[in-house]
């Protein structure tokens, strides 16, 4: 049933010109022949829910006292979920604060306390490390990181590496081979892609 609800997601991303191909660079300056822009998620309502729903299935078999999204694009996942299943979450700014309590981390705990931090796309996985930095600063403890989509581009072994728990709905083989299966991308994409990614 999963499989399916992930298929679905992955040709609606790619229908709603979330997931791209073309000539990209990404945040770590690389070149990529895929994109992966879910920011625009929450302009749609069902995929916004399915994402969502997708992530809660991954959480509900953690342990954990908050969830803390990364900013930006994670931050909207992160409070639906908070809102949709009533849990906890710490919200980590991208800066601090120039006023009032000039905080970066908004939201009520206690040192040791457990946050599962969630991102939409890892590539290297220096994003989540800016997060954790900031969490582990102000003396909680994170454990598990569950994402979206794994670029397949090394960042989830360095994360692993490091002792932190990963899980996450889908990778880059996943996509373009339901892409590929529903005739969406020619096996020339399919092939671009794939030789792109780490085989380690």
């Amino acid at each position: 049933m999963q499989d399916t609800i992930r298929e679905k997601l992955i040709l609606e991303l790619y229908d709603n010109q979330m997931i791209k191909f073309g000539k990209f660079i990404l945040k770590s300056g690389t070149t990529s022949y895929i994109y992966a822009d879910i920011r625009s998620a929450i302009a749609y309502p069902v995929i916004f829910k399915i994402i969502c729903d997708l992530f809660y299935k991954m959480l509900r078999e953690l342990s954990y006292d908050f969830i803390c999204g990364v900013p930006y694009s994670a931050l909207t996942f992160a409070s639906g979920i908070a809102y949709g299943y009533s849990i906890p979450m710490l919200l980590k700014r991208k800066e601090v604060k120039e006023y009032g309590t000039k905080k970066i981390l908004e939201g009520k705990f206690e040192p040791g306390q457990l946050v599962l931090v969630l991102e939409d796309v890892v590539t290297t996985g220096s994003s989540i490390m800016e997060t954790i930095k900031i969490l582990e600063e102000h003396n909680l403890v994170v454990q598990d990181i569950c994402f979206l989509i794994d670029r397949n581009q090394g960042g989830t072994k360095m994360l692993k590496d490091m002792g932190y728990s990963i899980r996450y709905i889908m990778d880059m083989k996943d996509i373009v081979n339901v892409l590929y299966d529903n005739g969406r991308i020619t096996n020339k994409d399919k092939t671009a892609v794939l030789n792109s990614l780490c085989h380690s």
